[in-house]
């Protein structure tokens, strides 16, 4: 019978549809319940420890620069220091997560995932969490005002508390129009560096202007990293990075240079200081880094050259420091 000799028709196979997105970041459903919630680990990694070098990097360079000019170690001004900078860099790290994340910025990101766009937290308690750490690092900077008088400090930590919110806050955030680099350098670099230089011994040496830009660029050098990895995803979200804006190649040359200028301000120093020398080593870590960077082949390449550039700056500035204490 023609009705069972016939071959039964087969069904198309659907085409499998390529996975999108972070692959790092659960599928969320439509029923926000199902959501998992986000861990201590989950929190610890939304604080971005990699970038925590950086916040490290100017309280040595400065401290150092400051004992060149009194020959001592002020280091309960030193600690307050650096516990502004770490909370000033953890802050801007979850007010990042905050911002990026209610802007669908980071909806295909190809890093870790964040708190705020994997559904895992609640964009409030990012906001909240980002607030208290901006508001630990007010706190210490009113205890370093208090203890040394210089009451004009206040404006300087609410400008860096403003330009840590606006980077990727408010309605026209600088670093979605490639000004990122420039207030990384001036805050991460010159306001870190040669405040804890000047709260300790009331002068500027020319010693902390020079680790002040070698701390700087070394940050700006880390932005560049992040900023290449994420070029596609910022680029079709409207974030127009410094690097979406000059393109990979003038991006590699220009994090090339970021990292080896600071090397050569060491150099000058050594001249001086002949232990800095020694922040040659760290230029292992650097290299290795540029080498990344310009042979990568995967985004999530540059997660690695990223941390080894961090690596890099702390290593500096404890050889720096090194140099003028030595």
């Amino acid at each position: 019978m023609a009705g069972t000799s016939s071959k039964k028709r087969k069904r198309p196979t659907p085409k499998k549809q390529p996975t999108r997105g972070n692959p790092q970041k659960p599928r969320v459903s439509g029923d926000p319940a199902r959501v998992e919630k986000a861990t201590a680990r989950d929190w610890i990694g939304a604080a971005r420890l990699r970038t925590l070098p950086l916040a490290i990097t100017p309280i040595l360079i400065g401290t150092g620069a400051a004992m060149l000019v009194v020959d001592a170690f002020h280091w309960v001004i030193a600690l307050f220091c650096l516990i502004v900078s770490v909370a000033l860099q953890i802050g801007v790290n979850y007010a990042n997560d905050y911002s990026d994340g209610i802007r669908g910025t980071d909806d295909h990101r190809v890093g870790p995932a964040r708190l705020t766009a994997s559904r895992k937290a609640k964009p409030r308690t990012v906001l909240l969490v980002a607030l208290l750490f901006f508001a630990v690092a007010a706190l210490a900077g009113l205890a370093i005002t208090i203890r040394t008088q210089q009451w004009w400090l206040i404006a300087v930590g609410a400008v860096a508390i403003l330009a840590a919110w606006f980077y990727t806050g408010g309605k026209r955030p600088y670093g979605y129009y490639g000004l990122g680099e420039l207030f990384v350098f001036v805050f991460f670099g010159l306001v870190a560096t040669l405040g804890t230089t000047w709260v300790q011994a009331f002068a500027l040496p020319q010693e902390a202007w020079f680790g002040a830009v070698g701390a700087g660029l070394l940050a700006c050098a880390v932005l560049l990293a992040n900023n290449l990895r994420d070029i596609d995803q910022d680029r079709a979200s409207g974030k127009r990075t410094l690097t979406v804006l000059i393109g990979r190649t003038a991006t590699r040359w220009l994090f090339t240079l970021f990292v080896l200028a600071p090397f050569a301000i060491a150099a000058f120093l050594a001249l001086f200081y002949p232990i800095a020398w020694l922040t040659l080593l760290a230029l292992l870590a650097g290299l290795a880094a540029i080498l990344i960077v310009w042979t990568y082949r995967q985004p999530r390449e540059l997660v690695v050259a990223l941390g080894l550039t961090s690596l890099t700056s702390v290593a500096y500035g404890a050889f720096l420091l090194w140099a003028f204490i030595g």
